[in-house]
């Protein structure tokens, strides 16, 4: 998704992992856990996009119930 800062197109885009149905964000992650830094990042693309519904999911455990 491309940042823009008063009309100017800044060099750095950001990529959120997947977007459905223009609704809902959606960030992958396999880490031992999700940390303050997955909510923040998290948090701005919901903000930048206007958005109200993100999820974080983390791959990296047993099972996904947990």
């Amino acid at each position: 998704m491309p940042l823009f800062y008063k009309e100017i197109k800044l060099e750095y885009d950001y990529r959120v992992n997947l977007f459905v149905e223009n609704e809902v964000v959606v960030e992958t992650k396999t880490t031992k856990g999700i940390n303050d830094l997955h909510l923040t990042q998290t948090l701005t693309y919901l903000k930048l996009l206007n958005k109200e519904v993100g999820l974080i999911l983390n791959f990296n455990v047993t099972s996904l119930k947990k």
